[in-house]
């Protein structure tokens, strides 16, 4: 069945940059927010700007985020003439091979997108916490009949060294890209979000998957190529709260940000909302002894102890004389009698013992940073995690 617009979502990484968090899963599938998971956010935005078909492009440790998307019904994406679509590396006559980068990634699913034969695709990253009304980048770029348009937003010029660059001209028409430019001629960066006119990105990806000495990917080579053969490529400008979640850092920046006001992160907006698949789960319990301020509390959460400014996921646990403060406990995540959490991320069904202390505020300290527990790792009776610090499941404790 033809469809107008069709999305592939670049799911496939390996988020070395989280650490213990992505050993076992994938980047997209990490949890966000309580009750999310990274992924949610680009499915979502799919789904309320109206796009019902979308690729989900997977290779790293793919199983659990396999699972969670599963027939796509928590997005309304699960669909008989379209839907979602889990699209890993698969033989074929010529052979198998890994997604060798982005473009790769799309040039191997050729079949795929040419099935519902659309005059658009939009591509989009698994690892991006953000709303964004797909369909009105999709209507600037017929608007313009570009063969491919940008997302953008401005960044502040100290930081713009950072990101891919683009420079415009007084319509927004793409003039130049540099990738991380020491000196910035714009600050308008690059959102690794586009809309292409398929017939044209089909001739571009086989053009590229020809060429030996390419990276495969759309930043260093599609692009460029694209800019050099004078396509008609255009910016879209976005002004609304976007954050690349690809460090400890930044998932945990992206979490405070759901908590404070003017962030311009609401997830509590009806007029687009995030859908994520729930677990069954009973209601929260706030302990008689409790105390939880200006934190999210998620279904299956048990509080006997404290909670402030802190994300509880789905099934956590405080006991009693235990407290946690600016800090994200994972779904599953139990902190025992007495323990302190601060500025801290506990991964997913992982256990901090009685009496445990980990991580620190920073109070102006040298050095200081967020504090990570792996996933099902049991924290002893009475351990001493410092700020900055990492430990994983096997006890193996490294700095940050």
């Amino acid at each position: 069945m033809k469809k107008e617009c069709i999305a592939m979502l670049l799911a496939g990484g390996q988020g070395s940059r989280l650490y213990v968090l992505t050993e076992n899963m994938a980047k997209p599938a990490v949890p966000f927010g309580g009750k999310f998971r990274i992924i949610d956010f680009p499915l979502s935005n799919c789904t309320n700007a109206g796009i019902d078909t979308v690729g989900v492009l997977t290779q790293y440790r793919p199983l659990e985020l396999n699972s969670y998307i599963g027939s796509g019904q928590p997005w309304d994406l699960d669909r008989d003439d379209g839907g979602v679509h889990i699209l890993p590396p698969y033989q074929s006559a010529t052979g198998a091979s890994w997604y060798k980068g982005t473009a790769n990634a799309i040039y191997q699913n050729i079949g795929f997108v040419d099935m519902y034969d659309p005059d658009y695709v939009v591509v989009l990253s698994g690892d991006h916490i953000y709303k964004m009304d797909y369909a009105e980048m999709v209507a600037q770029h017929k608007k313009a009949g570009a063969a491919c348009t940008i997302s953008v937003m401005e960044v502040p010029w100290s930081e713009a060294s950072r990101f891919g660059i683009m420079s415009v001209d007084a319509e927004d028409n793409i003039t130049e890209f540099a990738e991380k430019p020491k000196e910035p001629k714009s600050n308008l960066a690059s959102m690794g979000i586009y809309v292409f006119t398929w017939s044209k990105m089909r001739e571009y990806l086989i053009a590229d998957e020809n060429d030996p000495n390419s990276d495969n990917d759309f930043g260093k080579n599609i692009i460029p190529a694209m800019l050099a053969a004078k396509e008609k490529m255009v910016a879209f400008r976005f002004a609304g709260y976007w954050k690349d979640v690809g460090t400890l850092d930044s998932l945990w920046d992206a979490n405070m940000d759901m908590l404070a006001p003017g962030s311009g992160l609401n997830l509590l907006e009806r007029d687009w909302p995030i859908y994520g698949r729930s677990t069954s789960a009973p209601p929260a319990f706030l302990g008689r002894d409790s105390h939880v301020e200006h934190s999210v509390v998620t279904r299956g959460c048990i509080v006997e102890g404290s909670a402030e400014n802190s994300v509880l996921s789905e099934g956590s646990v405080i006991e009693t004389d235990a407290s946690v403060e600016y800090s994200i406990l994972m779904p599953g995540a139990v902190v025992k009698k007495g323990a302190k959490v601060s500025y801290a991320i506990i991964g997913e069904d992982s256990v901090v013992g009685a009496g445990a202390s980990i991580g620190a505020s920073p109070d102006g300290a040298e050095g200081w940073g967020v504090t990570v527990v792996g996933p099902e790792t049991e924290v002893p009776d009475g351990y001493k995690l410092a700020a900055n610090r990492m430990l994983s499941k096997s006890m193996k404790e490294v700095a940050r």
